[in-house]
């Protein structure tokens, strides 16, 4: 696609402007035009610049495939003839769609998807004023959490290739015999061949684990390069900012390239120490046994030692400070981040060389030692999640917050269903693999204990979800009997349709269950901690799985641990199938991987601080590319800019004006439809977000406006205190825009919900007020006679 009218802007970015800062007619001595600017910025689930132009004709006038700025054909040279814009703007489409959802690759995202949603519960801290070390405390205790995380999935892939197909299947004559792929692996199919001794066996299998870390980092490493790379605009924090509001108008804090690298070093070794402890430690065990080699036992101890020392140096590197926001930080720990995954990597081959020496009475037999490891990992976590809590509510204590979720304790319990999502996931392959390897379950021990004392809490887990849900249907089908009268009073003088109403005011109390999403968080999430105790405590006190542990007890505890352990078995496959059938979907088709990106476009908002393997944060694109844009905009052509953003568009906009200078963001305009912006992420990450931050955000551009609708289930108003919450939120919009038929709308009205609020007169007449407000000259001050007096407004005021 052809570059439209291409000019040379500040920084080296190219942005439309004046040919010279000269051309073509101007309203000012100072030769730029003047003239005003609409930015459009989508939401989830994207969309093409033809639909957002409104127009088939579209050119790009900056940007690149994944992400970039469109204008209608005939606008690609507005700059040039400002005379035909003096009553209108100019249209601007930032598309950012393929920035989560691009080419089949995008399906293995869905493996990083507990560290993706830990990366959450890193932003999710309660506001706090003068608490910088217990800030600093509840970022490391998430870094903590998304170490283990790393370590678990690790342990998993050692568990199935290590333990299930290398040191039981193929130790075993019946397995091997069934599966003739392992028979070289086999003593007794290949009469002892050179790869069948336990030792050798295990290094050869520890390619799957250590691929899987290699898998890992390169997708970091890619994703490191594409995102986290991208510099925002370089800029001294204006003495006039208050950083108290919010961190997002920091300079760093869209910039985490030097941590994100940091911590990818770390979580490589990780994962490559795990491998190594798998392969180096049952070897070691066996050379501790009386009358055994004194050299071999010596390497032992000094390789286990090795180990311990690597470890603790990766716990260093990830408790060290996390991020560095006041300024760009260009820095990288080039020596860390290349000698500590180096060491790691040496380990675990003097580890593959220890292990695979040769020692002809080592035999294996039942399980492979060392299967409390998913005890610890379980331990680990659970009182990580523990202290998390302690210090999130610490921190909100210090600053309440009526609206913030679960009272400050959104975080720890994300984090928690974060743990049991990678619980989940690890024992459902183990599961699945032993199953195929031993499907008679004669010939293997099978997974640890713990994994399947795991997968027996699903049912009950389930069934307190079930009951959750059934008690929010109920309070949702009340909620809609009530709805009904305020449908009809929002309707008058129009003929009455009972079907038509309950349509309306069903979808009005639906569109409130977001509301309730902290409720059944928290009971989910206390409830999986809970549960996850009691399976830790039961498969450590019996080492045996649940049917057999409750065997001698009364009838109705043996068949409900019974049916627990086989139902949460069914359910743990059935779980990993439809994983694995969504993935290859997602590889093979771009509607998929669509939806899969309307997933990310939420959960990858914020930058990786967390873990370095989740899904890469497309913020660290988007926020600078709006950022440049406007910026250049208004230093160009003198000013008035409109974005308009919808849905996660609207947060996208928000985070752009915020990383503005002051002076800057003054002669820019917000208009948001459909917006989360407090309904979700205030209340979810109210230090980023919450009343303070939006507050400071009203005040410091020139205008805001808000549009949303009942019925819309991710919008909402922004709430902002006193004056400034009618200031921007104009009052609901009517949905259905009329309830019966009319001479206008001769047809029944859809419901739009989340959808077209463009579709509504509304928007256009908070558009046009912005408009009207802004001027190519310095902007009026707040709350006096400016220029251009605001039209009223019928149903809001229009002061800003």
């Amino acid at each position: 696609m052809g570059q439209a009218q291409e000019r040379a802007g500040t920084g080296g970015h190219e942005t439309p402007g004046p040919r010279g800062g000269t051309g073509g007619d101007t309203d000012g001595a100072d030769g730029r035009s003047g003239t005003a600017l609409e930015l459009l910025v989508h939401g989830v689930g994207g969309t093409t610049p033809a639909d957002m132009l409104d127009d088939p004709r579209t050119v790009r006038i900056t940007g690149d495939h994944i992400a970039a700025v469109f204008r209608r054909t005939e606008d690609a040279d507005a700059e040039s003839r400002p005379e035909d814009y003096r009553g209108r703007p100019v249209p601007e489409a930032y598309v950012w769609c393929n920035l989560t959802s691009g080419n089949g690759t995008r399906a293995l995202w869905l493996l990083l998807l507990p560290f993706m949603v830990v990366n959450l519960a890193h932003w999710m801290r309660p506001t706090a004023h003068d608490r910088i070390r217990t800030v600093r405390l509840y970022g490391l205790l998430v870094r903590l959490a998304g170490l283990t995380l790393t370590v678990l999935l690790v342990a998993a892939a050692c568990e199935v290739a290590l333990d299930l197909v290398a040191w039981q299947c193929a130790g075993t004559r019946a397995c091997a015999e069934r599966h003739s792929w392992l028979g070289f692996l086999s003593p007794v199919v290949s009469d002892g061949g050179w790869w069948s001794p336990p030792g050798r066996r295990l290094a050869l299998a520890a390619a799957v684990p250590a691929a899987l870390t290699g898998l890992l980092w390169y997708l970091s490493l890619r994703t490191w390069r594409a995102y986290e790379s991208q510099q925002p605009m370089d800029r001294e924090t204006d003495a006039e900012e208050d950083p108290g509001h919010t961190a997002l108008g920091r300079p760093g804090f869209w910039y985490g390239r030097r941590l994100v690298a940091r911590l990818r070093a770390a979580h490589t070794a990780a994962g490559l120490l795990t491998v190594a402890a798998a392969v180096g430690t049952p070897a070691a065990r066996f050379d501790r046994r009386p009358g055994g080699p004194t050299l071999l036992d010596t390497l032992g101890w000094t390789l286990v030692g090795a180990l311990a020392a690597g470890a603790v140096a990766v716990v260093a590197v990830v408790c060290r400070r996390g991020r560095s926001e006041n300024r760009l930080d260009r820095q990288l720990d080039e020596r860390l981040v290349r000698l500590l995954p180096l060491a790691a990597l040496a380990l675990f081959v003097l580890a593959l060389l220890y292990g695979g020496w040769a020692r002809p009475a080592w035999t294996s037999g039942g399980r492979l030692p060392g299967d409390m490891t998913f005890g610890g990992i379980a331990l680990v976590q659970g009182l990580l999640v523990v202290a998390l809590a302690v210090v999130a509510h610490q921190l909100h204590r210090s600053r309440p917050d009526a609206r913030a979720a679960i009272r400050g304790l959104g975080g720890p319990a994300v984090a928690m269903l974060a743990c049991a999502l990678g619980g989940v996931m690890s024992g459902g392959v183990a599961q699945r693999v032993s199953d195929w390897m031993d499907g008679t379950g004669t010939f293997l021990e099978g997974p640890p204990v713990l994994l399947t004392w795991q997968a027996s809490i699903i049912p009950p887990l389930l069934v307190v979800v079930a009951l959750l849900c059934a008690a929010l249907a109920r309070h949702t089908l009340r909620l809609a009997r009530a709805e009904r009268d305020a449908v009809e009073r929002d309707h008058p003088g129009e003929t009455g349709d009972t079907g038509r109403t309950r349509r309306i005011a069903l979808t009005r109390a639906m569109a409130t269950l977001t509301d309730r999403a902290p409720f059944l968080v928290a009971i989910t999430s206390a409830t999986t901690l809970l549960l996850g105790a009691g399976a830790l405590v039961g498969a450590l006190a019996t080492d045996q799985v649940p049917g057999e542990a409750a065997r001698g007890t009364y009838a109705v505890v043996q068949g409900a641990a019974q049916t627990a352990q086989e139902l949460g078995s069914w359910l743990i496959g059935l779980g990993f199938i439809l994983f694995v059938t969504w993935g290859r979907r997602a590889y093979k088709d771009a509607s998929a991987r669509r939806s899969i990106g309307i997933l990310w476009d939420v959960g990858t908002f914020w930058p990786r601080a967390a873990h370095p393997f989740a899904p890469p944060c497309y913020a660290e694109r988007a926020v600078p590319d709006l950022t440049w844009r406007m910026a250049t905009w208004t230093r160009a052509t003198g000013g008035r800019l409109v974005i308009s953003g919808h849905s996660q568009g609207s947060v996208l906009a928000a985070a752009a004006s915020w990383q503005l200078e002051p002076s800057a963001r003054r002669r820019v305009a917000l208009l948001t439809y459909g917006s989360p912006l407090e309904r979700l992420y205030g209340r979810w990450f109210p230090a980023h977000f919450g009343p303070a931050a939006l507050a400071s955000l009203h005040e410091e551009v020139d205008c805001w406006r808000n549009l949303y609708r009942r019925t819309d289930p991710i919008g909402g108003p922004m709430r902002l205190p006193g004056d400034s919450g009618p200031a921007v939120d104009r009052a609901p919009l009517k949905d259905p825009l009329t309830y019966g038929r009319t001479e206008l709308h001769p047809l029944p009205a859809p419901i739009l919900g989340h959808s077209d609020y463009q579709a509504d007169p509304a928007f256009a007449e908070e558009r046009g007020r912005l408009l009207a407000r802004l001027r190519p000259e310095v902007p009026a001050p707040r709350h006096t006679e400016g220029p251009a007096p605001v039209p009223a407004a019928d149903d809001g005021p229009g002061d800003c």
